[in-house]
């Protein structure tokens, strides 16, 4: 028996567009189709993905990298010119590289030229198709051209319009339902992200192999001293900044930083200096609450925690996992802060070792705020997968997702995340009581996972859909 087939469309890098290809192993396992995955290359995905022999990745020509600072004329030229290639390059593919499937499911945003692209291809191959609605194009582009830029208008014209044109729809809240609903004319079934079973808690024994690997990052050999690197050679390879190994048994050292672990795709929606400001508040309000003299030395300091001497706070890792356009920008900005207690790495992960890494931290910050509000950061739900509570940007519909002082905590400015981290982190590492008390809530939202939350909520719409159009 011939088995149907999917398409999924990104315009994006599939690397780093972990929902769709959750949906991708779900259309190959739960759905039994061939799935051909449409994208632009980057980053590696997951194994599962790569490794499941029903799934095939066909990466796409990118639009090439321009120089920065473009005049206005050039700039307008760019924005008309770039979703032309797109649009080609896609069809392209589509219609022409792909055997033709019984479906197309969309990642939206981007809309333009997407949603046209992938109409025009269902048109031509007979085929069905989904968007899938993780935000709204518009409000991302007005996020640079402002909401009243000719751009956008047309923009939002494009995405309703087609956006409407799809045989079925799928959206990550309730409140982007309402929205589709009243204000679009679309009907959208809710998806709500959940974490794919390998997210899960990180046993000691991983977290000692992962830090053993991550050491060369951690450890920043080059001349860098900070209250992270004091004192830890590459010397001993039984050893990491968190772990130790005593005949052959694996501890997790008293003195220890916490890790407060933050992924974001350094872009206009994410404020991150908000979490450099808490950061810098934090180290301030540590060393007035402990009476330590301004001029006290650093390095006394350190060499007192790397004796094995602790505080009533401990020191902060936080490392900052992703990629983006902003990256460089605050790279720049943590090189030039003088911090007693609180340090900085940042990182990319492979898609194997980050649910490692949440899975070892003590917190998660999430700096999410949504061009529309009306969207839910992934990067939460892949936190709680991993038992990792999380401190959260608050905005209109973020409880949907977080449930305040059960699994997780809400702010609005530097003050109040810094606040709460004295709060979460007095007494570390064994007397954090309410610390403890929102891990245990992460670990029972976690209970839900993809894979059911998938074959509820999403199958159902995708067999219907299939169905009406080969009828």
């Amino acid at each position: 028996m011939k088995r149907g087939r999917a398409c999924v469309v990104v315009l994006g890098d599939i690397g780093r567009s972990p929902r769709m290809q959750y949906h991708s192993l779900s259309l190959a396992l739960q759905a039994s189709l061939e799935v051909d995955i449409v994208a632009y290359g980057g980053s590696e995905p997951h194994m599962a993905v790569l490794q499941n022999q029903s799934i095939h990745i066909h990466k796409m020509k990118q639009w090439p990298v321009l120089p920065q600072g473009l005049p206005k004329l050039l700039k307008a030229m760019v924005l008309l010119l770039k979703p032309l290639f797109q649009f080609f390059v896609l069809l392209w593919h589509l219609c022409v590289t792909i055997p033709a499937p019984d479906v197309f499911i969309v990642q939206n945003p981007p809309s333009v030229p997407t949603l046209v692209a992938v109409k025009w291809a269902s048109w031509l191959r007979n085929a069905a198709f989904i968007v899938d609605w993780h935000n709204f194009g518009y409000t991302l582009l007005a996020l640079s051209l402002g909401r009243n830029s000719p751009f956008v208008t047309v923009y939002r014209w494009l995405e309703r319009r087609y956006g409407r044109m799809a045989n079925g729809s799928l959206c990550v809240t309730k409140a982007m339902q309402h929205e589709l609903a009243q204000n679009w004319g679309i009907k959208a079934t809710v998806l709500y992200d959940q974490p794919p079973e390998f997210f899960s808690p990180t046993s000691l024994e991983e977290k000692h192999k992962l830090f053993c690997r991550l050491n060369k990052y951690i450890n920043q050999p080059h001349n860098i001293r900070d209250c992270a690197s004091y004192g830890m050679g590459s010397h001993n390879v039984n050893e990491t900044l968190f772990t130790t190994m005593v005949d052959g048994d694996i501890l997790l050292k008293e003195n220890r930083p916490a890790l407060v672990v933050s992924s974001t795709s350094w872009t206009a929606d994410e404020d991150f200096g908000i979490l450099l400001e808490a950061a810098v508040m934090y180290d301030r309000r540590v060393a007035a609450i402990l009476n330590e003299n301004d001029s006290a030395l650093d390095e006394v300091l350190w060499k007192d925690i790397n004796e094995g001497k602790q505080y009533l706070y401990p020191r902060l890792l936080f490392v900052i996992t992703g990629k983006g356009p902003e990256k460089e920008k605050y790279e720049e900005k943590i090189r030039r802060l003088h911090l007693k207690r609180v340090t900085f790495r940042t990182m990319w992960l492979s898609a194997e070792d980050y649910p490692l890494l949440l899975g070892s931290a003590d917190i998660g910050v999430c700096l999410h705020t949504s061009s529309s509000g009306l969207d839910l950061p992934m990067k939460v739900v892949d936190m709680f997968g991993c038992g990792l509570p999380v401190c959260a940007v608050a905005y209109s519909c973020i409880k949907e997702l977080v449930e305040v002082e059960k699994n997780g905590l809400l702010f609005s400015s530097p003050s109040e995340l810094a606040d709460e981290l004295l709060m979460l982190f007095k007494g570390y590492p064994d007397e954090c009581n309410t610390l403890k008390l929102l891990r245990n809530g992460a670990l029972e939202k976690s209970s839900t996972r993809w894979a059911s939350e998938w074959e509820e909520h999403a199958k159902p719409k995708i067999t219907e859909v299939i169905s009406k159009n080969a009828n």
